[in-house]
């Protein structure tokens, strides 16, 4: 397996509740390392940017409102598969179907505010690192 990387959102319904260190570390002993991270306040724009691809469905609106109502972290991890690793570790998209053990099983409080987004595929995850951080920013 090659070293991959792919991209992280801990979203505001884990960061208002202080989860960051709690889901930072279920993805580092799933074998995944950090190589960036920052805490910001996503803006409208911003929002609006990242999940232009869901401009069309009916969830947008609510999706760049909840988006913005707080902090997120965003991360670049890497490890083996690293995009596989990560889904794994997330657990399915409804916490409800997300197997025990899992980050939105464990810490979601619904669909939508399922407490982390990541990368689909590797062409996606160098989509979403580039959108938020600059190449000198990722230090692995």
């Amino acid at each position: 397996m090659a070293v991959t990387r792919t991209f992280s959102i801990i979203k505001p319904d884990a960061t208002r509740r202080n989860l960051t260190g709690a889901i930072t570390k279920m993805l580092e002993e799933a074998g995944l390392r950090v190589v960036a991270s920052k805490r910001i306040h996503m803006t409208r724009d911003q929002a609006e940017g990242f999940y232009a691809v869901h401009k069309k469905r009916p969830f947008f609106g609510e999706l760049c409102d909840f988006m913005t109502s707080g902090p997120v972290v965003v991360q670049v991890l890497e490890g083996e598969d690293a995009v596989k690793r990560n889904r794994d570790v997330m657990g399915a998209t409804n916490p409800a179907d997300a197997a025990e053990g899992t980050i939105r099983k464990t810490f979601a409080e619904g669909i939508e505010a399922n407490s982390v987004h990541g990368s689909d595929s590797e062409e996606n995850a160098k989509i979403e690192i580039d959108f938020f951080f600059k190449p000198e920013e990722v230090v692995g």
